[in-house]
């Protein structure tokens, strides 16, 4: 197949650095022209019309504010990526308020800096209609995060990271079911002085009051019934590096003030023993709740409210980002080509925006599902619209106007989801996300057979 050859422009008056970005880059995917000043910039963008420029902030007489003014009065839609060696906040705005993709400081990871560059051209081609191939703009795997995102909103909290990973400061993460609290919490931990450190994640919900205490904490040896050895807790394991607490607002008050104790005195002891251990960990706690409002209603406790909201970051939900969708597309369908060993590299123009125009609900993760069924059910290397299911429609039916009961829902769902891959229960297990004991379970109880069943 016969690859798209993007074509970049480098404006920077240090020809060291022009020349390591050429090296860097220039391959079979990439074009590189350079230019030394940013009036030598601009007369290349007028001749050449690259597809995405990279441009230093301080150069002598035109400087990159200058440059970035002047090509987007050319062309909006080029994404124009502003170099500096100088964390200049207020330069940062103003760049970020004129139009710019992303403001990076140097010096540059050449990885970090392949993978902007292949959101950048993901999102330009569905701004300017055009099916989008992967591999053209999946350059590389090493950006798996999943924290995406050129929206300002996403843009701010992604550069909220970089200090924040600095220290072990107690961080609250508010945000909708799938908007990736977990993911931006690995990203803190893996971004700073934790990165070699434990990452400990607990779920206050999956536990009872007791077993939550146990998991916390740990127990001695013989500390109940079946306590047969010594079991150390989350808090042990965590050692000095972080432990993620998901869904936070439900852990039971009697459990918030045991680890409103642990915040305070940075010490605990194991269920049944009486030896002190220090604490040191950072804590990250994330909810779906509005964790103030279940404060004022004493749902949850106000002093472990402030303890653990010492930094407070909010993730947007996806219906108030679209604008990242294509990236994020483009991001999940490599991820989901790599562990259902498909090639689905195409998605057509009028998918996208089937794509962008949903509500997402359930946000990232809804999306990922809806890819990864797409990503089955499609014959080809294209996702089409048809392999596109959208939440609450099942054979263009609304779901609400024939069903009544939640069973009746999934009943209908499984045998919707058998009769498309033509009941290959292989293929229906990976695009329900069950297990086939569960999926044959369900085909017992539901009494379900192909349409061609006598």
């Amino acid at each position: 197949m016969k690859k798209t050859i993007s074509k970049i422009l480098v404006i920077d008056d240090e020809e060291s650095f022009r020349e390591t970005i050429r090296l860097c880059l220039e391959d079979k995917s990439f074009n590189i022209i350079t230019a030394s000043s940013g009036e030598e910039g601009i007369s290349l963008f007028e001749k050449e019309r690259p597809d995405i420029v990279i441009t230093d902030l301080k150069m002598p007489k035109m400087n990159g504010l200058d440059v970035l003014t002047h090509i987007k009065s050319l062309d909006k839609n080029v994404p124009i990526i502003m170099l500096t060696a100088f964390d200049d906040v207020p330069y940062t705005i103003e760049a970020m308020k004129i139009g710019a993709y992303d403001f990076v400081s140097k010096p540059i990871k050449v990885d970090a800096l392949k993978s902007l560059i292949a959101r950048a051209l993901s999102n330009r081609a569905s701004e300017n209609g055009r099916d989008i191939d992967i591999t053209n703009v999946a350059l590389d795997h090493s950006y798996e995060t999943g924290l995406i995102g050129k929206t300002a909103v996403m843009r701010e909290l992604i550069k909220q990271i970089g200090p924040i990973s600095t220290n072990r400061t107690n961080i609250l993460i508010e945000g909708e079911n799938g908007t990736g609290k977990e993911v931006l919490a690995h990203l803190i931990h893996s971004s700073g002085i934790t990165k070699n450190q434990p990452f400990i994640g607990i779920n206050c919900t999956a536990l009872s009051s007791s077993l939550l205490e146990s998991e916390l904490f740990g127990h001695d040896k013989g500390s109940f019934t079946g306590a047969i050895k010594t079991k150390r807790g989350k808090f042990e394991l965590a050692g000095e590096g972080t432990l993620f607490l998901d869904e936070i607002s439900e852990m039971p008050l009697e459990m918030q003030v045991k680890m409103l104790r642990v915040l305070q005195e940075k010490e605990f002891e194991r269920v049944g023993g009486e030896e002190s251990i220090p604490f040191k960990a950072r804590v990250i706690a994330a909810t779906n709740q509005n964790l103030f409002r279940l404060v004022t209603e004493k749902k949850f406790r106000r002093d472990l409210y402030y303890r653990l909201k010492v930094v407070h970051l909010r993730v947007p939900p996806l219906r108030k980002r679209k604008e990242d969708i294509p990236a994020l597309v483009v991001h999940l369908l490599g991820k989901i080509n790599r562990e259902l060993n498909k090639n689905v590299i195409k998605i057509p123009y009028e998918t996208m925006e089937l794509l962008k125009e949903n509500y997402w609900d359930g946000n990232v993760r809804e999306l990922e599902n809806t890819l990864r069924r797409a990503a089955v059910l499609a014959k080809g290397e294209s996702i089409e619209k048809e392999n596109v299911s959208l939440p609450n429609y099942i054979d263009d039916e609304p779901i609400e106007s024939n069903m009544t009961t939640l069973a009746e829902a999934q009943r209908k769902y499984i045998e919707f989801v058998l009769n498309q891959v033509n009941w290959n229960k292989h293929k229906a297990c990976e695009i329900l996300a069950i297990t086939k004991p569960t999926l044959l379970k369900k085909i017992k109880e539901y009494n379900l057979h192909p349409a061609n069943h006598n």
